[in-house]
């Protein structure tokens, strides 16, 4: 049996047999807009019979409002990620050959705009431009873009979060 009412949306849904385990797939398309000031809500309750009860209200939504990205520190992390990722790089000189500096700055130039523009702190790392750096190593027909764009994207996991937090809290 499914019983479906709206507003607020709930839904129960009681099974010819019994759970064979915990689990509950439910599908149900939502309506195409909620209010931009709320979130969904979704409640489950699973009653000693076979039966599942889901409910779905509307609750105000609590959105952590990342900062603005700091010119000063991106142009300080690239600079640093630049020094750093061609040592790194160095280290498998043959895989780039007469190559490695151009695929660190197209590296550099990707990761500094992406600090410049988006990047706003912990929490706020993305893939995106890792990937972007992989792509445009191949577009250009650079050697090692994967090698290149692991290595950026470790030094990033390893330092961006962490240098941002000293950035932040040495008084200016």
């Amino acid at each position: 049996m499914l019983l479906f009412t709206s507003s607020p949306l709930k839904i129960t849904f009681s099974p010819t047999k019994p759970f064979a385990s915990n689990a509950l797939i439910l599908h149900h398309s939502f309506p195409r807009q909620l209010p931009t000031s709320s979130s969904l809500c979704l409640r489950a309750k699973h009653k000693f019979t076979n039966s599942f009860t889901c409910s779905l209200t509307h609750s105000p939504t609590h959105k952590y409002v990342y900062p603005d990205p700091i010119p000063e520190f991106a142009e300080s992390e690239s600079q640093k990620f630049r020094v750093e990722l061609f040592q790194k790089l160095l280290e498998d000189v043959d895989e780039f050959g007469d190559d490695l500096d151009e695929v660190v700055a197209v590296c550099a130039q990707i990761f500094s705009e992406f600090l410049h523009k988006e990047y706003g702190g912990p929490g706020t790392l993305l893939v995106e431009p890792f990937t972007d750096i992989m792509v445009a190593l191949k577009k250009k027909k650079l050697p090692g873009a994967a090698l290149a764009a692991r290595a950026s994207l470790l030094w990033a996991q390893q330092y961006v979060d962490k240098d941002w937090d000293v950035w932040n809290s040495t008084p200016k």
